[in-house]
């Protein structure tokens, strides 16, 4: 086992790899009550075509499937693996996005107990095509509430917008028809090929000891029998620079109209320092731009052309990115208008003072939340997966330039890369004129 001290956050990190590949991260957090584990697999719901282990082929798999097999690692032929959870004190939950797939439980008690059934469940995998045709009836539900959900809709719509052929622009539940081709066989392709302890990660972090810890995670996979670590091969088409398309309008039970303005960013397939570097300088930049501290802010919100809604954020991974600012509005088009404003006329006026203090804010922010086992949890295994080691914040933060910022932002300017999703209330029908 290796350990990283890092002095600036006063926090150490326990490591080891596995020999059959898994990855294990310790984090000791003496003092605190509650511990946190999280067990991730580098698959998402874009990995829809890939060869399978032992394969020669490459295939296509109905879309959502990375979702439907993260909602039936939970039933087991013994029972449900939530129920398990709860007996023993402890809270779990999972979650699928578009690059990674997580199982998590936190809990104050019966530490161990609960990390070996994490441990278990998931590399213990139970499918048959009687359960998963009674999991669609429930997915299918799922999807149709979100399809209802106005701001879900103005999320996904403004990605459709801009992904012509990425995967991106699929729902990671897939939809309901989708769904209907997923068969058992399906299930345990996708878990073999990307389930591999060697395509995983480890975070505990808590109130435990590294030593025993490590110990216990050691313990139960040398008693497991793994085929050889292997390297997953995945296919994505070449996706245009330029947006799909550049306006969406639908009608939706508002009352007030929602609007997103999207911009589809470089990738560039970036890891490491240069990954993180290229999120924070583009995040920064946001909040210069259209952060409540500016005069964008106070004159959109004076005038009502934004109100308490209004948001932006930054989405990057390394084989799609995209920034995007929303807001409900009576207003969607002058909005937007407004926004490229900002953009063409203050690009190039970012203050210099005002980019330092921001440093220095976003900095003490994030050592304020490094006392958040729970903050840890879910952001350690989401920057280790692009390659950087989430306590190297800090050190970034301080090596950026305002003309750093500037570079990452500048491509929000070309309007070949913008998209706006726009939801109206719906019409009145037989209202009287």
């Amino acid at each position: 086992m290796k350990k990283i001290t890092l002095e600036a956050v006063g926090e150490t990190v326990y490591y080891e790899t596995m020999p059959n590949g898994l990855t294990v991260y310790i984090l000791p957090k003496e003092g605190y009550s509650k511990t946190y584990a999280s067990y991730t697999t580098d698959y998402g719901s874009i990995d829809r075509t890939f060869i399978p282990i032992g394969a020669d082929e490459k295939i296509v798999v109905p879309d959502g499937i990375a979702h439907f097999l993260e909602h039936k690692m939970f039933e087991k032929e013994e029972g449900d693996i939530f129920q398990t959870f709860s007996e023993q004190g402890a809270s779990a939950n999972a979650f699928t996005s578009f690059t990674r797939t997580a199982y998590l439980f936190s809990a104050t008690r019966e530490v161990e107990k609960n990390l070996e059934t994490l441990l278990n469940f998931v590399q213990e995998p139970y499918f048959t095509e009687e359960t998963v045709e009674k999991e669609k009836g429930i997915i299918a539900q799922e999807i149709l509430m979100y399809d209802d959900d106005p701001d879900w809709r103005l999320y996904f719509g403004a990605i459709e917008n801009m992904y012509e052929r990425h995967p991106v622009r699929i729902d990671i539940a897939g939809t309901v028809d989708s769904i209907q081709d997923i068969t058992a066989e399906h299930l345990y392709t996708c878990y073999e090929t990307f389930y591999h302890p060697s395509n995983m990660m480890l975070l505990v972090v808590g109130n435990i000891d590294p030593e025993e810890t490590m110990a216990l995670v050691r313990d139960n996979q040398r008693a497991r029998q793994m085929e050889p670590a292997h390297e997953v091969e995945r296919f994505l088409e070449e996706e245009p620079c330029v947006v799909a398309t550049k306006e969406q309008v639908i009608q939706m039970d508002v009352f007030k109209p929602k609007v997103n303005i999207a911009f589809k960013m470089p990738a560039g397939r970036k890891r490491g320092r240069d990954y993180l570097k290229q999120e924070l300088a583009t995040s920064l930049g946001l909040d210069l731009l259209f952060g409540t501290t500016t005069a964008f802010y106070d004159e959109a919100y004076d005038e009502g052309l934004i109100d308490e809604s209004f948001n932006y954020s930054y989405t990057n991974e390394a084989t799609f990115a995209f920034a995007s600012i929303s807001s409900d509005t009576f207003e969607p088009k002058k909005l937007y208008a407004r926004v490229r404003q900002q953009l063409n006329d203050q690009m190039d006026t970012l203050d210099e003072n005002d980019f330092k203090l921001l440093i220095r804010r976003k900095i003490g922010q994030f050592i304020r939340a490094l006392n958040s086992p729970e903050f840890i949890a879910n952001q350690f295994t989401h920057y280790a997966m692009n390659g950087v080691d989430l306590f190297e914040h800090i050190d970034v933060y301080e090596s950026l330039t305002l003309d750093d910022v500037k570079e990452a932002v500048r491509p929000m300017v070309n309007e070949e890369a913008q998209t706006v999703m726009i939801i109206e209330p719906l019409a009145n029908e037989g209202e009287p004129e």
